[in-house]
């Protein structure tokens, strides 16, 4: 027995003061409703209804429970129909997951505008560049960089980004500006270790991949870190285009081996499900598609 549908099908016998008129509303035969009753009744342990050949009338439990029974019955409905407004309307608390520089810079100012667009709802930015998991972490949608791993997660791609290999003008005039992914065995490296689990860095010749083993002079695991040793002259550093970005367009960074570059790396949100995907969630991914330039081609 369904405790719900019981509770529902006694509310309406007793409103009605009959089995048959409450069939008739519910769309049930009579025996099926007086069925679920009687179960009901041997579920709490006490006779609700006195029925007679004339008429059906509360006990004294009886008529408590319908007090109790229609207050559950209330709770449910309005728990429904709070839910159904949440995927039909935006609203509640949005978690988002971003990389902390691409956070910072992109992530930011587009939850900016979608707060701005849903005022029913609240944002929260989340900025780590470790792998998160949404479920365990309690995050709605994550922003990824990079190709992904085979998972349950729904990927929405949403851009691209180059990988680069950059240095300061001064850099480059004391030690002289690398042609060919092979010129890097006499330079110093800059390694942002969360760029990459590889310790090689890898480049295109000819369509075949090449990689070039190194020792870094300087290795970090934050790209604000590896782009500042780099702008002060320290080596040649590989990142993200988006990172590099003020910086060359600044002229405090060059852009080395455009003509070797692997090909872009997608960037994707991510979720746990589209099944009854809710609103908020679906508003956010619609903002970033509409509003997000995120296809990075610096040069």
């Amino acid at each position: 027995m369904d405790r719900i549908d019981a509770m529902n099908v006694f509310v309406a016998v007793a409103d009605l003061q009959g089995f048959a008129p409450a069939a008739r509303k519910l769309g049930l035969s009579t025996s099926a409703v007086t069925r679920m009753v009687a179960a009901l009744e041997d579920k709490v342990g006490a006779r609700l209804l006195q029925r007679t050949t004339r008429s059906v009338t509360l006990t004294d439990v009886g008529a408590r429970y319908l007090v109790r029974a229609r207050r559950i019955l209330a709770d449910i409905e309005e728990a429904e129909a709070s839910t159904q407004a949440e995927r039909t309307q935006p609203s509640g608390r949005l978690v988002v997951s971003a990389p902390v520089v691409f956070g910072r810079l992109h992530v930011g100012p587009l939850m900016t505008a979608y707060l701005e667009r849903y005022p029913d709802v609240s944002g929260e930015l989340r900025l780590s560049d470790r792998m998160v998991n949404l479920v365990d972490d309690g995050i709605d949608v994550a922003v990824r960089v990079g190709t992904l791993a085979d998972s349950t997660l729904v990927a929405r791609l949403v851009g691209d980004m180059r990988r680069l290999a950059v240095a300061s003008p001064d850099y480059l005039e004391r030690r002289g500006t690398p042609v060919k992914p092979a010129d890097l065995a006499a330079h110093e490296l800059i390694q942002f270790t969360s760029n990459s689990s590889l310790s090689d860095w890898r480049f295109l010749d000819g369509g075949e991949e090449i990689r070039i083993p190194h020792e870094s002079r300087f290795a970090t695991n934050s790209a604000d870190a590896a782009i500042q040793h780099a702008e002060q002259g320290g080596g040649v550093a590989l990142v993200l285009a988006y990172q590099a970005a003020e910086a060359i367009a600044n002229g405090r960074l060059k852009v080395l081996l455009s003509d070797y570059e692997l090909p872009p790396l997608p960037v994707h949100l991510v979720y746990p499900t589209s099944r009854l995907l809710s609103a908020k969630v679906r508003a956010f991914v619609d903002t970033v598609v509409e509003l997000a330039r995120w296809r990075f081609s610096v040069t």
